[in-house]
């Protein structure tokens, strides 16, 4: 069929076209108009598109497509499998907006850090679609918690990712063991060997959707700045460019530790992720970071994989990646969904080889430029986040705290004006929501003594 230009000329059920104008998209991405009609036909297909193209529909309404109508039938029909716990929550929520109106679809995250015996459980339960990483998925896999025998279709989102985390073990194990009629598809922003070889092996006559000519729209600088004095030089470029928000990577995660701390004493709204921070503390971050309380977050390529921030304003390489692609995956995460983006390089004088190197092979052009005379003022946010002890299983919604932070104080409500509240984010059993930092002690003192939605929850700010 020809590529089509809206939703509405795409052959998808009622209820997925329900919600798609529920939420407001009339026209797809590249990626999902090339990639929706041949997953629709049947086909394995192999595809390339950069985080926030929208992939994640264009292979999700595919899967959900494919579920059998009865939705009684609560066998494991469809596996998505990410190479992260932060990636695989973002599948499953953007899975649970195109599945809003197909009452009954179950869909679960199944991860390390996380309790495995509530996954168990709810496995039991019965479950259509399981999102997970593939050490979790390959344990509910061996002690029969999970079955293939229904399943129809199975997702690798950033296999590259996966298979450098060390997964292709797991990966090869968990394929090995599905039905060999099912249906295959690979994501991968970049094509290593290593992807090839497993794409070859397990897609049949796959389509392959290749879209390098996206507009990355990101300005790439990089500067120069020794070792002694690279600390220094990322301060004069966050305060040059007072981004809203950024990622500043390190090839450590000592150096996220010491540049974060000193980001942090120099007034600079600031947090860290890397490999020795609990899971509780990795989701507390992010979620400061999505809702504006964090401005600026300090993080190890490991510890940030599969991590999505919409609209990110700035990548910094404050510690030069070894390689091109590692290049490509950290700048990536700026200059997205048409927005403009900026990524800068501190590189010494050593390292200006390597820094030509990757943008030979990239294509790209990094020229080396002077530094930015900072200007005075350190990127403070304007918003706090306010934990709330209860989630989705508490029966929490968004209105209900937005209710309790707007309400009159005489009703037991915070009296915020509406504009005070930021994003909320509703958990399982917690939620996030930012709030004006001129108001969030009063907000949470508030909160504390009154009720939300006639229940009282444990309430806390997060910084």
């Amino acid at each position: 069929m020809s590529t089509p230009s809206t939703f509405a000329e795409l052959p998808l059920l009622a209820p997925l076209q329900e919600a798609l104008g529920k939420l407001g998209f009339t026209v797809p991405t590249p990626v999902q108009a090339q990639c929706i009609p041949l997953l629709l036909e049947g086909r394995d297909v192999l595809g390339q598109s950069r985080t926030g193209s929208g992939k994640t529909f264009a292979y999700g309404l595919p899967l959900l497509q494919r579920l059998n109508p009865d939705l009684r039938d609560r066998r494991l029909q469809a596996l998505v499998l990410c190479p992260t716990r932060e990636l695989a929550t973002q599948v499953t929520t953007e899975l649970r907006k195109a599945a809003r109106c197909m009452a009954g679809v179950r869909i679960l995250e199944v991860c390390g850090g996380q309790p495995g015996w509530t996954q168990r459980q709810s496995l039991e339960q019965g479950v259509h679609v399981v999102v997970g990483t593939p050490g979790r998925c390959l344990e509910m896999f061996e002690r029969g918690a999970m079955r293939p025998d229904a399943l129809a279709m199975v997702v690798l989102d950033e296999a590259d990712r996966m298979l450098d985390l060390g997964f292709e073990d797991q990966v090869v194990q968990i394929l090995d063991g599905l039905p060999e009629d099912r249906q295959t598809v690979f994501f991968s922003a970049t094509f290593p060997k290593n992807v090839q070889e497993l794409s070859d092996t397990w897609l049949r006559n796959p389509a392959s959707i290749v879209l390098p000519g996206e507009p990355l729209e990101i300005l790439h600088h990089a500067h120069l700045a020794e070792p002694d004095a690279r600390l220094d030089a990322l301060l004069s470029v966050l305060r040059a460019h007072d981004p809203g928000s950024a990622i500043v990577f390190g090839n450590f995660k000592e150096s996220v530790k010491r540049v974060a701390a000193a980001l942090t004493a120099a007034g600079f709204s600031a947090g860290e992720l890397h490999g020795d921070l609990e899971q509780p503390d990795r989701d507390r971050i992010m979620a400061r970071l999505r809702n504006g309380s964090v401005r600026v977050l300090v993080a190890t390529d490991v510890a940030a994989r599969g991590i999505d921030v919409l609209g990110l304003d700035m990548v910094v390489n404050y510690e030069l990646p070894p390689k091109a692609d590692a290049y490509v995956h950290r700048t990536g995460r700026t200059g997205r969904a048409g927005q403009p983006g900026l990524a800068v390089a501190l590189v010494s004088s050593r390292e200006q080889e390597r820094l030509a190197r990757i943008a030979a092979e990239l294509g790209l052009d990094i020229p080396l430029s002077p530094l930015p005379a900072p200007a005075v003022a350190a990127s403070v946010a304007s918003m706090r986040t306010i934990f709330v002890g209860g989630g989705r299983k508490d029966k929490l919604r968004p209105g209900d705290i937005l209710g309790a932070l707007t309400g009159p104080p005489e009703v037991g409500g915070a009296g915020l004006a509406a504009g005070s509240v930021g994003k909320i984010e509703i958990h399982d059993r917690f939620s996030y929501v930012a709030v004006a930092a001129a108001g969030a002690d009063a907000a949470v003192a508030a909160l504390r003594q009154g009720r939300i939605k006639g229940m009282r929850f444990r309430v806390d700010t997060l910084g």
